[in-house]
């Protein structure tokens, strides 16, 4: 298993060859790119701020996780922090598995999970110059005193919602 926060371009033929395996039937890349727009406004790029190590923790969890429950340890996923064009690859997310159901379920967890938990912050800009942070999700510790049982533990948004 291989997991990293990067700072570099992503080469996703790099990121294959961290998994191959000849006992498997089925690899598996999924890559996140930069795309034109977003919510009707055109997007020029993308900024990815993220704390590293913690990032970086929360990510081999992530794909330990994937690994335990598809029953292959062929996985490899990074994902890039900084100044990103449009069409560039910000994640990627390759598994190798004996079938593809596997592979395709392990490569689904660790995505889903990348943007439930992963403290990663995303400002858009825009090709009119503006720019924008991203709403998502922040993870933090909870506060059991504060917190509702049942309750998502996950950060108030910007407007206090």
């Amino acid at each position: 298993m291989f997991s990293a926060i990067v700072r570099e371009r992503i080469d996703p033929a790099h990121v294959l060859t961290l998994i191959g395996a000849d006992q498997d039937g089925a690899s598996l890349l999924f890559l996140g790119v930069v795309r034109d727009h977003n919510d009707g406004r055109s997007v020029g790029g993308m900024r990815y701020d993220t704390y590293e190590e913690m990032a970086a923790e929360v990510l081999s969890e992530i794909v330990d996780e994937a690994a335990r429950s598809a029953g292959t340890d062929r996985i490899a996923t990074i994902h890039r922090t900084g100044e990103l064009e449009v069409g560039e690859v910000s994640v990627a997310i390759a598994v190798s598995s004996p079938h593809r159901a596997q592979a395709y379920d392990a490569s689904r967890y660790i995505i889903e999970e990348i943007k439930k938990r992963l403290p990663v912050w995303k400002k858009e800009r825009y090709s009119d110059g503006a720019e924008e942070w991203v709403e998502g999700r922040t993870p933090r510790a909870p506060d059991v005193a504060h917190q509702a049982p049942g309750a998502p533990d996950v950060a108030p948004k910007a407007d206090g919602s």
